[in-house]
């Protein structure tokens, strides 16, 4: 295993000390060494393409490349500015891109990392970006990824799971009551028989499947985004734009930062069979809990501004009083909670196709 203390100290030695990214798993214990460490020098931004045009914005004032961190799963939000504004054939910025390999081919991991885990390679090497897996040799890795950044080029490596070793990690203070289950087994006793779910991925679908089987109900009126992270509300869109039932979007404070133009679209489209809840704890907290700017901005006035009818909740009276005021209208209600869930969370038994399946005909009945 790699020390994150002494990973981070060579890249400083090479001049790359800027880093920005979306936080994953596999890189979990290298964030919270740069989170302690390369102070406002780490940033945590909003999705991967933004990260990457962050890193771009450093290079044009130091001349010095950025480093972006991200899950294999967010390559796609970072294509765009990685060939259309980095790439060498246009502006020719370089940076180092630390990928967490998720669903590598011959482990074992979620659904929803399957395909990307199989084309993560050639992916990045048809974007003529050279990735190299870091392994027992990572110093000769870094070595040669800065000597192809000198000349304007973009490198990759590749994180594996165990990669690197521990590394003390400061939890989101936070003094909220409620937990998302907790909010979760709440917000399900407010919902009548009729009325449909599209919750985000992690563990709000996960606790969601759970509360479902505990409470002996079926799982046809959820569906559950196991991947995609960020859209579940423009899923929600489109459903409640083709069915008059009422649609509960559950989302989280890092998927509503990841896509937030989505809520403009979402309030000025969607019809009162839209309902939409963040679950806001301030962190990623799927990935190990590094913080978001959930707790540092107003995110009902967001929501106010792009069309909502807004309320906000804090305890789980004020939750109830909120699903009443959603239940009447297009609305949205944003309930802090702290963060936190239980060790023996599980994973939905069934597959997403199962799940798509059960959902269609629920819906279209």
């Amino acid at each position: 295993m790699i020390e994150p203390s002494l990973f981070y100290q060579s890249l400083c030695e090479k001049g790359l000390d800027f880093f920005t990214g979306v936080p994953d798993s596999l890189l979990q214990t290298l964030c919270a060494c740069l989170s302690e460490r390369a102070g406002r020098n780490y940033v945590i931004a909003a999705n991967e393409g933004n990260a990457v045009g962050i890193a771009a914005g450093h290079y044009l004032a130091t001349g010095s490349p950025g480093v972006v961190f991200l899950q294999n799963s967010g390559i796609g939000n970072a294509v765009n500015p990685l060939l259309s504004l980095a790439d060498p054939l246009v502006y020719r910025i370089p940076m180092l891109l630390l990928i967490g390999w998720r669903g590598e081919p011959g482990t074992q991991d979620e659904p929803q990392h399957k395909k990307q885990g199989l084309v993560t390679v050639s992916l990045l090497e048809s974007m003529g970006i050279p990735v190299r897996i870091l392994d027992a040799n990572w110093e000769d890795a870094l070595q040669d990824a800065a000597k192809h950044m000198q000349n304007g080029g973009i490198s990759a490596l590749l994180i594996r799971k165990g990669t690197f070793s521990e590394y003390p990690f400061q939890p989101v203070p936070c003094s909220f009551s409620m937990t998302r289950e907790h909010a979760l087994s709440v917000i399900l006793s407010c919902l009548s028989p009729e009325d449909f779910v599209v919750s985000t991925t992690g563990k709000t679908s996960r606790e969601l499947f759970e509360l479902r089987q505990a409470a002996g109900q079926g799982h046809g009126q959820d569906f559950l985004t196991v991947g995609s992270m960020g859209h579940a509300s423009s899923i929600a869109l489109g459903l409640s734009l083709a069915s008059f039932k009422n649609i509960y979007c559950i989302d989280g404070d890092g998927a509503f930062l990841m896509h937030m133009g989505a809520c403009a679209v979402n309030g000025c489209t969607g019809g009162d069979n839209f309902k939409y809840i963040v679950l806001n704890n301030g962190c990623h907290e799927s990935v190990g809990g590094q913080k978001t700017v959930g707790f540092r901005i107003h995110m009902e006035d967001i929501l106010e501004g792009c069309g909502f009818a807004v309320c906000r909740a804090e305890t789980e009276t004020q939750l109830r009083q909120g699903m009443k005021h959603l239940a009447k209208q297009k609305a949205a209600l944003v309930v802090y909670i702290r963060p936190g869930s239980r060790a023996d969370l599980g994973r939905p038994t069934s597959t997403p196709e199962e799940n798509k399946h059960c959902f269609m005909e629920a819906i279209q009945a």
